[in-house]
């Protein structure tokens, strides 16, 4: 029963450490398939490198000669596949011509069905030789992975088509069948920016912030318009690297169908691509868009193009007439196209909508619910109840130690009841991020780290309090040192995760506001405690202080104390308005995000 955990851990162990090491020994039988290097990154545009034959037929048995060339580059997959059917297995075998340089690998149930380099060596030019085999298609395509450095790599750049004598040439032609090409399609200019007129009338819109102008550098619009069985996309963001939409299921990132907008050497290339999981885009093999247009001025990135409804030819390609979540999100890209993973969350509409069906103008939001809630709940339990709870303890008990509620002194009974607050608001918020994401995140980085030692300290200091000794107790003294170490412990970890929390991609609340605010809230209430225990400190000043009569001096400072009242009471009320307003700024922040 554990050996398949055990199998899972390995794989996962391997991917891992393929992820970070790469392949500089060329074995790289894990790409078989996909001929993607496991480098974390997504495959550059255009190509640089080309793959030439020195025949363009053969029969079962021949040996073609192929050549890969071009700027100098670190590693290579050469592979041949049916060519009319590129995701099939590789096709015949090969044989070397360099050893030093090259090296034979096995891809399936086919031997020496594959080519890789055998070190990082810079080189420019790879020869070596394929074999057909009796069973060979009517067309074959060479394909060719070159890696120049690690985040700099082409895949299946297309080479190219060899035939069997008296076939047909392969139709529709496949010579531009690279996950790697751009659109082939005629590219124009868009003149002008974009339009929301129309926006819930004529066409479904999508736009952040809520009813912007897409001509404004801060917004981002995307629409869909329906033309009989094809719909007309235009989409637009403040992004000088990429913007992409993707049609998906649910509201995680994995099996979705996306397209992207990529500025590459001040051009917009649009392309189609496939989300699996959490890893970058991989781009089709063939481009289903029509009419394709874009602009990239004042900072705005501006692309168009029309596509079918539906597309049965093309896999990967959701029909438009059915009900998605849509993402939209945008980021930066290196020059040569390389797109970087976008540094905020993407923006999510809160439910299912038919782009083809009634038309709508909603907006979306960059924050899921769940985590809204858990940055709410979070906000209202450290900077108000437990602030609040603090101060009380600390300061009010000689103000309100004649005053009772429900049998008990009234500070103690305010105090207990923000802190059992504050416990009950940290559980239910600490619920959340879990549920949100089934189990635990390894991309929030210290932050739930940070969050599980406060909920620990949390649930550990009520139950502390259930065994609190009485008054005169001789361990009353060290209960109430490690009752107030580890409250205090707990409110500063709170911070700090809080700190921590409101950069993360899942509530990534405006900056540099959150932070200020957060340090102002800080500066709030250190600057109350020690208004407050300056003033207490005037008034032990004024006793007179009787050495050796604990009793007399625990008089004078009850005395002393009651005497500053109203001074406490403005002070708390002025505090509290201060807390209110804090949380409210936070609550309204996260709302818009």
């Amino acid at each position: 029963m554990e050996l398949p955990g055990f199998a899972v851990a390995v794989w996962m162990f391997v991917c891992l450490y393929a992820s970070v090491v790469g392949y500089p020994n060329g074995k790289v039988g894990e790409a078989c398939t996909s001929m993607v290097p496991c480098h974390g990154g997504s495959p550059h545009l255009s190509p640089e490198h080309a793959m030439t034959v020195n025949w363009t037929e053969f029969k079962p048995g021949d040996s073609i000669e192929v050549h890969l060339s071009g700027p100098d580059f670190e590693g290579f997959f050469i592979q041949a596949r049916d060519a009319e059917h590129l995701d099939s297995p590789a096709v015949g075998s090969f044989a070397l011509a360099d050893r030093r340089r090259s090296q034979l690998l096995t891809c399936g149930r086919t031997k020496n069905s594959a080519v890789s380099h055998t070190s990082k060596a810079k080189k420019s030019d790879i020869k070596v030789y394929w074999i057909a085999p009796e069973d060979a298609p009517k067309h074959v395509q060479f394909l060719a992975t070159v890696v120049k450095k690690y985040r700099i790599f082409w895949v299946k750049i297309p080479g190219p088509i060899v035939s069997q004598p008296d076939v047909l040439s392969p139709t529709p032609p496949l010579h531009a069948t690279s996950e790697a090409m751009s659109t082939s399609h005629p590219v124009s200019y868009i003149s002008k920016p974009f339009s929301a007129s129309g926006c819930g009338i004529m066409k479904f819109c999508i736009r952040n912030p809520t009813n912007c102008d897409p001509g404004s550098a801060s917004c981002f619009f995307l629409s869909f318009q329906r033309e009989e069985s094809s719909v007309f996309i235009e989409m637009s963001g403040p992004s000088e690297g990429y913007l992409a939409f993707a049609f998906s299921h649910d509201q995680w990132m994995g099996g979705d169908d996306a397209y992207l907008c990529v500025n590459v050497d001040h051009r917009i290339h649009v392309s189609t691509a496939h989300l699996k999981e959490r890893s970058h885009p991989l781009l089709d093999s063939e481009n289903a868009l029509e009419d394709v247009s874009w602009r990239l001025a004042d900072g705005l990135l501006q692309c168009s193009f029309r596509r079918r409804i539906r597309l049965p030819a093309f896999k990967g390609r959701f029909n438009l007439d059915a009900s998605y979540y849509i993402f939209l999100a945008d980021g930066e890209a290196s020059e040569g196209g390389l797109m970087y993973k976008h540094r905020r969350q993407p923006l999510v509409t809160d439910g299912l909508y038919n782009v083809t069906g009634l038309p709508l103008d909603i907006g979306g939001s960059r924050a899921p619910r769940l985590i809204k809630a858990h940055g709410a709940l979070m906000f209202v339990a450290w900077i108000t109840t437990v602030s609040i709870g603090v101060i009380v303890a600390r300061f009010f008990k000689p103000v309100w130690s004649h005053s009772f509620l429900l049998g008990k002194e009234l500070w103690f009974q305010v105090h207990r009841m923000l802190m059992l607050t504050t416990v009950m608001l940290t559980s239910i918020s600490f619920v959340l991020p879990f549920v949100y994401r089934g189990g635990w995140s390894h991309q929030a980085g210290f932050h739930p780290y940070l969050g599980c030692a406060v909920m620990a300290l949390t649930i550990f200091q009520p139950l502390m309090a259930g065994f609190r000794p009485s008054r005169h107790a001789p361990r009353r003294q060290l209960f109430n040192w490690f009752h107030w170490s580890t409250g205090t412990t707990a409110r500063i970890l709170a911070v700090v995760t809080m700190f921590l929390g409101m950069d993360l991609p899942a509530l990534d609340l405006p900056d540099p506001w959150d932070t200020y605010a957060m340090i102002g809230f800080v500066a709030w209430h250190v600057g109350t405690d020690v208004l407050l225990e300056i003033h207490s400190y005037c008034l032990v000043r004024k006793v007179e202080v009787i050495e050796d009569d604990r009793v007399q001096i625990l008089q004078s400072l009850t005395s002393a104390e009651a005497e500053g009242r109203l001074f406490k009471q403005i002070v708390l009320t002025i505090y509290v308005c201060g807390n209110i307003i804090f949380l409210v700024a936070f609550l309204i922040a996260i709302n818009q995000v």
